[in-house]
């Protein structure tokens, strides 16, 4: 079994394309090691508009990859990719951090459209068998 976090789009894309380093949650974990991305299944066009706005603000490269993060684009209900989860912290230089906590990532890899793994998210880490690429 391998551990995954649910992450609603389009912050899932933006962490397996390496965009944003730093997942925040309003709790902390002791988790360390490679993690699976799931990207949930909900997603409001105001949610997914005030994201790329601020993303846009932090990283304007982002524009260059636009129609990676479309709303019709984002995959959604799914395994999407990796990364490695190698610390959480209560406080970063990050402009990406919003705390309370942030759960820092590492070696974020996004997983093909042919690897994309229907999966029923769950809240906080969840298992996930051993059937993924």
């Amino acid at each position: 079994m391998t551990l995954a976090l649910s992450i609603r789009q389009p912050w899932a894309s933006l962490i397996v394309h390496n965009f944003k380093p730093e997942e925040n949650r309003n709790w902390s974990t002791n988790v360390r090691g490679p993690i699976l991305i799931h990207a949930a299944k909900g997603m409001s066009k105001k949610e997914h508009q005030e994201a790329m706005e601020f993303a846009y603000r932090i990283d304007p490269g982002i524009s260059l990859f636009e129609y990676l993060f479309e709303a019709d684009n984002l995959p959604r209900g799914g395994i999407i990719g990796s990364a490695n989860l190698f610390d959480c912290v209560c406080s970063s230089d990050s402009p990406w951090f919003q705390g309370p906590f942030a759960f820092r990532l590492c070696d974020n890899k996004a997983f093909s459209a042919e690897d994309f793994v229907p999966f029923k998210g769950r809240l906080g880490f969840f298992d996930v068998p051993d059937v993924l690429p």
